[in-house]
């Protein structure tokens, strides 16, 4: 098997008269680890369940792996795994006979089966937990064991939609040295989405954000950063009319202004040296500020310029204790 791409062709995905999804168009490349963002409700979900042949489009075409999602939807499924964000675990099967039956599913004998369950139980740090039912497993160990059942079959390629999410860090991490290690030593072509932007900018080779059903912005994370003009000076106001008023006055300082709250952000090559300049621009024009930092773009900034609101990551950790009790 050597092609380990995905692609979208003008992908139309329609409820009635709602686009959920809205002529998307990408590639993602042999061997890559694509990140996909987008606020809640923009269309994310339902590519993935497209691409994972859950969901069949309205328009366009899509492959996985040189196969098409509709046409060929069971050779989509032979060489793709998949840990979506809803687990549908057995909760009174244990986990070895669980992974287990999966090897099983794809054509492996019960020893080979086994001996992959055991190994993919190694590997997410479930291997002393194989005498408990999955239903008295926490939300954080449940993800571990969805990931490990994606990965049963060897996929080529691999769809991970929010897999650390309620994690605790260590576990995180530990998530995304496997995804490193899938891609870097098995040449695992990887389509992740996720709740953390830190997650995105670690892992992934290239991003794409969606918005309202569209992709508003694609590329590397380092190139996205850099598209809103290097540095920022962060000017905190009390209330948002002193922003405006803010603005108006420092109009032309900076290659670009971003306004976020009471925060303008004006972004410029050597910030640091433009900063006399725009405060005596705010003295001289009576404009009190509430603090001054000087920042370099994150994701997080890109993802306001490119939608119009911060990623929201409402995520809470689940407690482990079980885990080690």
């Amino acid at each position: 098997m050597s092609n380990r791409e995905i692609t979208a062709e003008m992908l139309i995905k329609r409820y009635g008269d709602f686009a959920a999804v809205n002529e998307v168009s990408f590639k993602v490349s042999d061997g890559e680890i694509f990140g996909f963002l987008g606020p809640n409700g923009a269309g994310k979900s339902t590519i993935v369940s497209i691409l994972t042949t859950l969901a069949l489009p309205t328009g366009g075409r899509a492959t996985v792996g040189g196969y098409d999602v509709v046409t060929q939807a069971d050779d989509v499924r032979q060489i793709a795994g998949v840990a979506l964000q809803e687990i549908g675990l057995d909760p009174l099967m244990k986990s070895l006979e669980m992974l287990t039956i999966q090897g099983q599913l794809f054509g492996m004998s019960r020893r080979q089966a086994q001996d992959r369950a055991m190994e993919l139980l190694h590997l997410v740090k479930l291997e002393k937990f194989t005498d408990r039912a999955v239903g008295k497993y926490s939300g954080g160990m449940r993800r571990r064991l969805d990931l490990a059942l994606a990965l049963v079959h060897e996929p080529y390629v691999l769809f991970l939609d929010e897999p650390t999410t309620g994690l605790d860090p260590a576990s995180r991490r530990d998530i995304w040295e496997e995804v490193r290690r899938l891609n870097r030593d098995k040449g695992v072509t990887i389509f992740l989405t996720t709740q953390y932007l830190e997650e995105a900018d670690e892992l992934a080779d290239r991003l794409a954000i969606i918005d309202a059903g569209k992709i508003v912005a694609e590329g590397t994370p380092s190139s996205l950063k850099a598209s809103l003009g290097g540095e920022s000076i962060n000017l905190t106001f009390l209330d948002a009319a002193a922003v405006e008023t803010a603005k108006a006055q420092l109009n032309g300082l900076a290659n670009k202004m971003q306004v976020d709250r009471n925060t303008l952000r004006l972004y410029l090559p050597g910030a640091a040296a433009a900063v006399p300049t725009a405060v005596a621009k705010l003295q001289g024009a009576g404009i009190d500020l509430v603090s001054l930092t000087l920042t370099q773009p994150t994701l997080d900034d890109v993802f306001l310029e490119v939608t119009g609101q911060r990623f929201s990551a409402d995520v809470k950790t689940e407690d482990t204790a079980e885990e080690v009790a």
